[in-house]
């Protein structure tokens, strides 16, 4: 009876999670420089760019401000972005929007991270054949 007490507690901290080293928490992504442009989320589905637009004027001169959409539906996708003329105003927009209700959502305002450069494909690799059996194999003389 002890030996199989002994042999469930061995399994237990075998296959028990304490006996891996805990997941490191995920770290935030970095705060993005101050900028003209703010990235806006929490967006209701029946936000427009008229509305956003009229929300963040009251802060400053928005120079662009676009609701993000759905192709098929129309509807927001949740978040957009405004551009005011200076950076100034944009951080005033931030204090006076972010955390507050904008059709019956809290919204969020920060400033936008610029978009990270394109992967190229590497044009040295050579294309993988998926036809005909591969080079320097058996039965080749």
């Amino acid at each position: 009876m002890a030996a199989v007490a002994a042999a469930r507690s061995g399994f237990r901290r075998m296959f028990s999670v304490s006996a891996f080293a805990p997941p490191k928490p995920p770290t935030p992504p970095p705060k993005a420089d101050p900028s003209p442009n703010l990235f806006v989320s929490g967006l209701s589905k029946r936000t427009s760019t008229e509305g956003l637009r009229d929300a963040f004027a009251k802060f400053g001169e928005v120079v662009h401000a676009r609701v993000v959409t759905d192709r098929v539906t129309g509807f927001s996708k949740g978040f957009g972005f405004v551009r005011y003329a200076t950076t100034e105003d944009a951080a005033k927009g931030i204090e006076g929007m972010d955390g507050k209700f904008l059709d019956g959502w809290v919204i969020f305002a920060e400033y936008a991270r610029p978009r990270p450069p394109p992967q190229q494909p590497e044009m040295n690799s050579q294309p993988q054949q998926s036809w005909g059996p591969p080079s320097g194999s058996w039965g080749a003389q």
